[in-house]
């Protein structure tokens, strides 16, 4: 199919606007008003959701919001949804369009593509393969995967048949995955024999045999050679790894079946996957949600506010989506859901910076340069990584096609934003002083320095000297969506994202539960959203997801849309663990966790998952860790360790203890810092106080964070206050 003629782009919050106009009457004068009708008429906004979108059931649903209670929200009782149904329904117009479905290139250089065809076959055969094993509609299936074309095909497989999926990545180590996937009991196992990141191989034979002994309810595993590459090496893979099945093997099937296979439509509420979220006790949260709150709320974040659309539609042609994400984040989750929308997705597996002999922070936007890709996204912390290193985007290739910078995982810091912004001026200037005048731009060489900009939004941009699209978002893997968002007609100001996003009824509370403007107060949500989690595995009359998100007010306090307080029997509001900022305009800055969860590039993790692996050394009696990531600034995690008698804390104990981090969590979460203290703070029902300490290491006055009565050890604390003043001198110059 050839390209359509390019016209002026339209952005498609707009084309949503537009709809609701056209289909149901409805006109509002600025964003403002749009949300707030968002977050108050619940059942108009998410049924517009629903036809706007053209999601399909065989069954209608008797209602939208049956249930407005949280937790346990009842949503589109009646309606029957598949993930996968979704992802299909591109597979014919995308092809024919001339599109693939995957782009993936890795540290070794092999790209490769993915047919929207070849998609669903492998789809079907590995679906089929889990149903011969007896895989039924609600068993769990885990993964122990990478960043690549596979672990897409697992997940649709897994998910098309009802199964649950849930993924681990595979830099994390043995103790951390099967904290996770001892509490799922999966009956199947799909894992690799490796990865390559920062230029090394790393085998994981030895972990996927270690995570089957471990886990007495897999029946079955299916290996994916990922390292091993040669016939030899690969029977020699699938050998040690025996008894298991050959992943190859088990999409390899082309038959009538296989041609036949359809996603099992399924209740609204039908578990999806399961994703993993710490807090600061106990083991990681195994959190569940459903198909059609994911298909929702994921579509609602990529398409209206992220502005993603489907490359084979006018007005986005050749859309191509790249999120840099491991398995291990929830943007995995995010970017594999351009799927549903009909979208090429362009995905990378290694570290974005290159190696450490060899750091190099081009290689993302090197891709993108190759491959066209028109939305970007990366953690924040990649963009500060790259300002550092001075990266100059115009010896990087043809970046014209990038019409939006998506960033998350921690607050983008102003300098970080303006450095983007100016990067990208200076490619548009360029581009358009090369154009001939009359509004097209000169021909040039394939992989010219300023190549004719193949996007119709880059295009106009360009013309109109106008700067690069930002869109900053703020979510959880908790909900796996997005409570702050951009939306592409909004202003911009570096280091803030642009608006609360679309059914999100957000604000932030102070101490007394009173919604403030222009201060920072804690992040809830005050409405439930689809997505929200069904359980979690294994909480007993739902204790867990109470104390993880609704314990903090009282329930019926904010309940009432618009604002005011319901009976209690409406449920609390959901405290998400962010201190949030609104400014009057509607802006909205994140200012790192409320709570004491270690949030290290966009991964979270509890703080008793650390504690687990450097405790387990017979040289440390205690430990304390406080990550003091706040608002852009670059993250800082120190770990304090309390050493038993006759030892010290010198490079050789340094290295062991940030081993035995790297071995059972991953290489993200080894502190910056190893410092030996006499002793860790506690309270008088010894609990750690790593909150009041992470308050006084930001520059809080020791009096307002802690009280010294309430502590079992109050001598420590001056401690703890001079090592906090000379890290601020240190920081002052």
């Amino acid at each position: 199919m050839s390209a359509p003629a390019q016209a002026p782009y339209i952005p498609q919050i707009r084309l949503y606007q537009d709809w609701l106009a056209r289909e149901r009457g409805l006109r509002f004068a600025d964003y403002d008003a749009l949300w707030r009708w968002s977050t108050t008429d619940l059942d108009a906004f998410w049924q517009s959701v629903w036809d706007y979108l053209d999601l399909q059931s065989p069954t209608p649903h008797t209602a939208v919001l049956a249930k407005n209670v949280m937790p346990g929200a009842v949503w589109f009782p009646g309606a029957q949804v598949n993930y996968a149904r979704q992802v299909f329904r591109h597979v014919t117009p995308a092809h024919a369009a001339g599109f693939p479905a995957v782009i993936s290139d890795n540290e070794k250089g092999r790209r490769r593509e993915l047919s929207w065809p070849e998609l669903r076959r492998q789809v079907g055969s590995l679906a089929l393969h889990l149903q011969a094993q007896g895989v039924k509609p609600g068993d769990r299936v885990a993964a122990y995967l990478p960043n690549i074309p596979e672990t897409m095909v697992a997940f649709l497989a897994v998910v098309s048949i009802g199964a649950v999926w849930s993924v681990c990545a595979p830099d994390m180590g043995t103790n951390a995955v099967l904290d996770r996937f001892k509490q799922i009991e999966p009956v199947a196992l799909i894992a690799c024999d490796g990865v390559t990141y920062g230029g090394k191989d790393h085998d994981r034979l030895a972990v996927v045999a270690e995570l089957r002994a471990a886990l007495p309810t897999v029946r079955h595993v299916i290996l994916h050679t990922n390292l091993a590459e040669d016939p030899a090496d690969i029977d020699r893979a699938l050998e040690t790894a025996q008894p298991c099945a050959d992943f190859h093997t088990a999409t390899a099937r082309h038959d009538a079946a296989v041609q036949a296979f359809e996603p099992l439509w399924l209740p609204f509420d039908h578990p999806l996957w399961i994703v993993y979220s710490s807090g600061t006790t106990g083991l990681p949260k195994p959190i569940v949600h459903g198909h059609g709150g994911i298909l929702l709320v994921m579509r609602t974040m990529g398409a209206l506010h992220n502005d993603v659309g489907c490359s084979y539609d006018p007005n986005s042609w050749g859309e191509r989506y790249h999120w840099y994400s491991s398995t291990g984040w929830v943007m995995w989750n995010a970017q594999i859901a351009g799927l549903l929308g009909g979208t090429t997705c362009v995905i990378y597996d290694g570290n974005p910076g290159g190696s450490k002999e060899h750091p190099d922070w081009t290689v993302l936007w090197r891709l993108a340069a190759r491959e066209g890709v028109t939305f970007f996204g990366a953690g924040a912390a990649f963009y500060a990584n790259c300002m550092k290193a001075g990266v100059d985007l115009s010896a990087c290739g043809d970046l014209s096609a990038v019409r939006a910078l998506g960033t998350t995982g921690s607050p983008l810091s102003e300098d970080a934003q303006n450095w983007g912004t100016a990067q990208f001026r200076k490619l548009w200037d360029a581009a358009k002083a090369a154009s001939r005048g009359d509004g097209e731009f000169s021909a040039g060489p394939p992989q010219a320095e300023f190549a004719p900009p193949r996007g119709a939004a880059t295009r106009a941009a360009a013309e109109r000297g106008g700067d690069i699209w930002w869109c900053n978002i703020s979510g959880g893997t908790d909900f796996a969506g997005s409570f702050i968002g951009g939306v592409r007609d909004l202003p911009q100001t570096p280091g803030r994202m642009q608006c609360r996003q679309l059914g999100a009824a957000v604000e932030a509370w102070d101490e007394q539960g009173r919604p403030v403007t222009d201060a920072v107060g804690e992040l809830v949500c005050t409405q439930p959203i689809p997505s929200m989690p069904l359980y979690f595995v294994g909480d007993t009359n739902h204790q867990r997801l109470i104390s993880s998100y609704f314990d903090m007010y009282p329930p019926g306090h904010g309940r009432k849309p618009g604002g005011g307080d319901l009976d209690a029997s409406a449920g609390a509001v959901w405290r998400h663990g962010d201190w949030l900022r609104i400014f009057p305009d509607g802006s909205c800055v994140i200012y790192g966790r409320s709570d004491a969860t270690i949030n290290r590039h966009g991964l979270r993790m509890g703080t008793s998952e650390l504690y687990s692996a450097v405790e387990a050394l017979p040289e440390v009696l205690d430990s304390m860790v406080v990550d003091l990531e706040y608002l852009g600034r670059e993250s800082f995690m120190p770990l304090f360790v309390v050493l038993r008698p006759g030892f010290a804390l010198d490079d050789a104990l340094s290295t062991k203890i940030a081993g035995a981090i790297r071995t059972a969590l991953s290489p993200r979460f080894v502190p910056d810092q190893i410092v030996q203290v006499a002793e860790v703070p506690r309270t008088l029902s010894g609990k750690k106080q790593e909150l009041p300490i992470k308050k006084l290491l930001l520059g809080q006055p020791l009096e307002k964070v802690i009280n010294r009565e309430a502590m079992a050890n109050p001598g420590c604390l001056d401690w703890y206050q001079e090592y906090s003043r000379k890290r601020a001198e240190a920081a002052q110059g």
